[in-house]
């Protein structure tokens, strides 16, 4: 019952909410956030853990307020998405301005593949919406599965509909897929500051020890696709806010593995440098430190 309501919320939503105008979608938003920011459940006790990680001289009213706005960043995001499949092509280019796109531009120029890597900040879904409008450019991306599967369905028929192609996160053969998409000088794009796998890179991260995905910098690494970190952030206009960072290089002594884990360090040190110019635009309303994780034989509270 729970999943059937949930799946009959998010089809709500993108059935309704996309049929507002755009100053109402906006002030919704911003009710809900406030809502929920009040009621002070897991998520926000949780995003406000993280943001005392991200800002540890923060008094109790500062990572309150920043909770506040994170909940209301949260939620524009929600409220673009449920709306980016009505907007119109103008409207998706005018939505985004990053800095730095010529080094994206260059490295697909060059061929040899790029994956672009973000943490969950702002709206990566405006993001890639823009990739394949503005520049042009499909690309392959990982979504994870959800329940119930008609969710999942939906984010996927969804993101596919904004020029997508989406690859299910469970199971092996979404590395390969992405790994022959990149050699054949594809564009891959993946959110990578939250390690859903057993397989995740132990990084340092605000000074503390977290797990982040191995698979950008492994597919780096080989397939010689150039690693793109990218930070995305809002303002108080309508359009979003973005900077494309430099390619982390593959070092040149190291195992696979080795040479993996240090890439993967340098993305984390890129999020954090992102994260912490705009920390109310990071999404993180789950345990993402190892300390905070549940130890083996304990439930998650």
């Amino acid at each position: 019952m729970k999943e059937k309501l949930t799946d009959a919320l998010y089809g709500l939503g993108w059935g309704a909410v996309k049929k507002l105008p755009e100053p109402v979608a906006a002030r919704l938003g911003q009710r809900i956030a406030d809502i929920a920011w009040k009621r002070r459940g897991k998520g926000v006790l949780r995003l406000e853990a993280n943001l005392a990680r991200v800002l540890p001289d923060a008094d109790p009213g500062r990572l309150a307020r920043l909770s506040r706005a994170g909940m209301r960043s949260y939620m524009r995001y929600w409220m673009e998405s449920f709306r980016l499949p009505a907007w119109s092509p103008q409207r998706i280019r005018d939505g985004f301005t990053p800095e730095g796109v010529h080094l994206l531009e260059e490295s697909l120029a060059s061929g040899r593949g790029v994956i672009v890597a973000l943490p969950h900040m702002g709206n990566y879904d405006l993001a890639g919406a823009w990739v394949t409008t503005r520049l042009g450019v499909p690309f392959t991306t990982v979504a994870e599965r959800l329940k119930p599967e008609s969710l999942y369905d939906r984010f996927v028929a969804y993101r596919e509909g904004l020029g997508m192609e989406v690859l299910p996160h469970a199971g092996g053969s979404a590395f390969g897929t992405l790994a022959r998409r990149l050699r054949a000088g594809g564009l891959v794009c993946l959110v990578a500051d939250r390690d859903l796998s057993s397989s995740g890179v132990e990084v340092k991260f605000f000074g503390e020890a977290a797990k982040m995905p191995a698979g950008p910098a492994m597919l780096a690494v080989q397939t010689g696709a150039a690693l793109l970190p990218v930070t995305l952030w809002y303002d108080s206009s309508p359009v979003m806010r973005g900077r494309i960072h430099p390619p982390v290089e593959v070092p040149e002594t190291g195992t696979r593995q080795e040479k993996a884990a240090a890439m993967t360090q340098r993305l984390a040190d890129a999020f954090a440098g992102g994260i912490a110019e705009h920390p109310q635009d990071w999404h993180m309303l789950q345990r993402l430190w190892l300390a905070d994780l549940p130890q083996a034989g304990e439930g998650t509270p």
